[in-house]
């Protein structure tokens, strides 16, 4: 047996035990807890569009009802339990239980990657990414190409099939008796339709890449859509960036306010002052026609000490979010699931 492999049993051992200890300490370990309601619906009447419009209403009055489960604190679950014991309102729910569990032990194996890579940490590097994937492949079909694509081709058939809620035009160009070119709002929803029929085919043409043969056929879509993504970002970044950093380096050095005192005046004059230095310095550095010597070689040198302090920034400021990032698993880790901590007081 290898030292890396003995290294890992006794670590499984001293944590299996730990995990086992705590559970018998106190209030033992994380639980969630769920807290049943009901939901009874009935129409009343309908809205200006023609849809229906819903109320709450008593169960015995209702045409739609079901029951719901939301999660409530182990607290809330305690003082449901001293009022009413054996009671069935407040309980624990048992799948997000073990998902609580299942959310622990994999921060844990991503946290094992500290010490050395091994198989526990590309299992869950693998199921985050899956199930990353898996997720905004859901939300894209059902937020993007049900509403937008398909709910545009097909706006009738989307309705009364998937999705109830969407608006549907009084004309359609499936039937066209149903045309009124008089219409106002006519013109740019045929405009919108004939764009999500052209992208449908550019959708169709971008799956050939999966065909044995004619894989070029994905490129024109994908040169297309490279071109407008490249186009409509660059408008973006020089209106945003460029033109913004541009206006901001214009402004007045000096202070609008009347009527200041010397010290106001300093430090109301200095960041002016600062930025204007800043932009000469940095363009100095980067001008590379003229030799860094002299007045041009000290602006430069300063243009390199404002360019570093504006890296550092950068760089603390991605610090400081990945350093939240860990605090947030361990709060999770500490508080949610061995309950070793409560800072809102959910348990006690």
């Amino acid at each position: 047996m290898t030292r890396q492999r003995m290294t890992w049993i006794v670590l499984t051992v001293v944590f299996v035990g730990l995990l086992v200890a705590r559970g018998f300490v106190g209030q033992g370990l994380g639980r969630v807890y769920v807290e049943r309601g009901e939901v009874s619906l009935a129409k009343d009447g309908r809205s200006d569009q023609g849809e229906p419009v819903w109320r709450t209403v008593p169960r015995d009055q209702a045409e739609h009802a079901w029951i719901t489960w939301s999660r409530v604190t182990p607290k809330a679950f305690a003082e449901a339990q001293a009022k009413e014991p054996g009671q069935d309102r407040v309980v624990l729910s048992w799948p997000r239980t073990v998902g609580l569990w299942l959310a622990a032990l994999l921060t844990l194996a991503i946290f094992s990657f500290l010490y050395a890579d091994n198989p526990a940490y590309k299992l869950s590097e693998s199921i985050f990414v899956g199930v990353s994937a898996a997720y905004w492949m859901v939300v894209g079909f059902w937020e993007t190409l049900v509403p937008k694509l398909f709910g545009a081709i097909l706006p009738g058939t989307v309705k009364a099939m998937v999705q109830p809620s969407l608006k549907v035009p009084a004309f359609s160009p499936w039937a066209p008796g149903t045309w009124d070119a008089a219409d106002p709002a006519f013109w740019p929803w045929m405009q919108q339709w004939g764009s999500m029929a052209i992208a449908l085919v550019f959708g169709v043409m971008m799956l050939w890449r999966l065909m044995p043969r004619g894989g070029w056929i994905a490129g024109w879509p994908l040169a297309f859509i490279v071109g407008m993504t490249a186009g409509r970002r660059m408008v973006t970044q020089v209106e945003s960036d460029l033109m913004a950093q541009a206006e901001a380096t214009m402004q007045s050095v000096l202070p609008v306010t009347p009527g200041l005192s010397a010290w106001d005046l300093f430090w109301g004059t200095l960041p002016g002052i600062l930025v204007l230095v800043g932009v000469v310095c940095c363009l100095c550095y980067f001008l590379f026609s003229v030799q860094h010597r002299g007045a041009v070689g000290g602006a430069a040198r300063v243009g390199v000490w404002y360019l570093m302090i504006t890296f550092g920034a950068a760089f603390g400021f991605t610090v400081m979010g990945r350093i939240a990032l860990l605090a947030e698993r361990v709060e999770f880790l500490l508080d949610d699931w061995l309950w070793l901590i409560d800072p809102n007081h959910l348990r006690s």
